[in-house]
């Protein structure tokens, strides 16, 4: 199995064992300080593959021979690590929950060394899930429930990335993928319909069409901006229906524009086909499209039926980075847990110290988010009223009541055994939908977001204030 692991985290490891530090326990936090896009909401994902990666870690032979061939390391901390298994403890946001920043996502407890080597290889798979689905969520909510199927794998950074980001694009709500090896490893819809070079192959668009009607004749499906898109190709596509699906009992099932302008061309070939009596033929579109493009071609009122998004889906183009960090936020140390704070001269880059929780409130009638609350983790949250408070502008305050209250992490590993049952990937994505359905619809649209609550408790308030003041009093 290949091991993400930056070079830093072995020599801090090898530090913390020359030291007799490796036995202290550490909690580390997940998170990430900002929305992607700058929207209003984030969605959680890639915890599977992060399962995957702490089972199966270990250190082979060949990488001890190489750490090794590296002259950094003794011989019993390499014989440590040709033993090493994570035996510690893990809690996570589960997959398809809508996250804020600054929450602890994933929070990690285990001895020193082992919470710091898994470090790289959590953060990948974090900020890459969490960055292909909240993408591709922000798109999906613009096509107003219409079709949309993932068309990235060309245009991926790498086979991992195409593969896995059709997986995160699927939890977070398209209808399928044209990837082949990702719908055959995750049972997931698979979709297409032709390229350019199949009408060229043939003597003319007429008959690429044909041929290929007459071999998938119940899922016709015709690209018909190759010559000319409503002089020639919709033309000849309501030709071969006319010539052969008809008359062999079939219908054409769609056209595909992929070039020119989506919106002019897609209403005239809407009047072309329901003149010709398809009025059930789907009008799907293709070509660098995004949640933007989409809003603006709906409100134009373009009567598109489907959408086949690749590039600014699969590397979320606009935004490529999502920026989960992993921060210790406390040690146990002879049995007392000891809180720890990164001061910076940024103050977005100031953590919340100590062993947290992350709760959100729900109202009782209506069911929506309420907001989410970061609390120490032995505090005792209150059932029937509550006051969010602004961190930084207290005088903001919100009172709630009639409200439900769940905590957002679940354990996922305990002393390294995994006790979390993986949901499916169709009850992933069921439950993202149900998720996002919590949220009001304010917060979801991509301009002029409504900013979502996460509020800190008095008591964690207290303790990074304190913190503060202390650090910034003994330097």
């Amino acid at each position: 199995m290949e091991k993400l692991i930056d070079f830093y985290e072995l020599t801090m490891a090898y530090t913390d064992f020359r030291n007799n530090k490796m036995d202290e326990i550490c909690y580390f936090d997940v998170f990430f300080r900002k929305n992607l896009n700058n929207g209003g909401f984030n969605i959680a994902c890639g915890l599977d593959d992060i399962i995957s990666y702490i089972q199966q870690l270990r250190f082979n032979d060949n990488d001890i021979d190489y750490l090794r061939s590296l002259n950094c390391f003794d011989n019993d901390f390499l014989d440590y690590l040709s033993s090493f298994e994570f035996k510690g403890d893990i809690y996570a946001v589960v997959d398809g929950t809508p996250i804020f920043p600054n929450e602890p996502i994933i929070t990690v407890i285990g001895n020193a060394i082992e919470t710091q080597l898994i470090e790289t290889d959590i953060l990948n798979r974090f900020n890459h899930g969490c960055l292909i689905a909240t993408k591709t969520r922000r798109i999906i909510n613009e096509t107003k429930k219409k079709l949309v199927m993932e068309f990235g794998a060309r245009r991926a950074q790498g086979c991992d990335a195409a593969i896995q980001g059709a997986k995160f694009a699927y939890i977070a709500g398209v209808a399928g993928t044209s990837c082949y090896e990702a719908a055959k490893r995750y049972g997931m819809p698979i979709m297409g319909t032709m390229a350019h070079s199949h009408i060229l192959k043939y003597h003319n668009e007429y008959d690429a069409f044909m041929a290929y009607a007459k071999v998938f004749p119940d899922n016709s499906i015709f690209l018909v901006d190759t010559v000319d898109t409503l002089r020639s190709g919709i033309v000849n596509a309501i030709k071969v229906t006319n010539d052969y699906l008809i008359p062999n009992g079939y219908r054409l099932k769609g056209i595909r524009l992929d070039s020119g302008d989506l919106a002019y061309l897609s209403k005239q070939a809407r009047i072309m086909l329901d003149d010709a009596g398809l009025t059930d033929c789907m009008i799907t579109v293709s070509n660098s499209l995004d949640e933007k493009s989409i809003k603006d071609l709906l409100e134009e009122k373009a009567p598109i039926d489907a959408f086949g998004v690749g590039e600014r889906l699969i590397t979320s183009k606009d935004d490529p980075v999502f920026g989960g960090v992993y921060k210790l936020a406390a040690m146990e140390i002879n049995g007392q847990l000891i809180p720890k704070i990164k001061m910076s001269d940024t103050e977005a880059k100031l953590t919340n110290p100590g062993y947290k929780k992350v709760y959100r409130f729900y109202d009782r009638k209506t069911n929506y988010a309420l907001g989410d609350l970061i609390a120490l983790a032995d505090e005792i949250i209150p059932e029937n009223e509550y006051v969010l408070f602004d961190e930084i502008e207290n005088w903001k305050q919100t009172r709630i009541t009639d409200y439900r209250v769940e905590e957002l992490q679940t354990l996922i590993f305990k002393n390294g055994e995994l006790v979390y049952d993986v949901p499916s990937l169709n009850q992933r994505r069921a439950y993202c939908e149900q998720q996002l359905n919590t949220l009001y619809p304010e917060i979801l649209r991509i301009n002029n977001a409504h900013k979502y609550y996460v509020d800190l408790s008095l008591k964690l308030l207290d303790l990074k204030k304190a913190m503060i003041y202390l650090n910034s009093h003994t330097l």
